[in-house]
């Protein structure tokens, strides 16, 4: 069963999920852009988000001129994951708090620690 949600409602669950990130550490996200796109790469069919980029961790004085990082959250992997509305808002919000968290460098073994898998 998939849920059923607009792409605009989509979008906007990941807006809350942005602004939910407390201000002191949103204001440290630097050089990075967050997209929702349809589907995960080929071979990734459930993947719900990804972080491509050099993470906070990484940089230094070389670090500069660079395109920004890209956080993609992927709407069909999520719409098809979750048994309802509420679990699909949870996951996104997971989901973006993740991939933020890869921003400045936690590993997935943390996060599995944090409780964001």
């Amino acid at each position: 069963m998939v849920v059923e949600m607009t792409d605009e409602d989509f979008d906007r669950q990941v807006d809350q999920a942005l602004d939910s990130v407390p201000d002191e550490l949103a204001g440290l996200v630097h050089n990075c852009v967050v997209l929702v796109e349809d589907e995960p790469p080929e071979g990734e069919p459930e993947l719900f988000g990804l972080y491509e980029g050099i993470p906070l961790t990484e940089r230094d004085s070389w670090y500069g001129g660079a395109l920004p990082d890209r956080i993609l959250i992927f709407r069909g992997p999520l719409l098809r994951h979750c048994r309802d509305i509420d679990e699909l808002i949870e996951e996104i919000h997971i989901t973006v708090v993740h991939e933020i968290a890869h921003h400045f460098g936690i590993d997935d073994e943390r996060l599995h620690q944090l409780g964001y898998a």
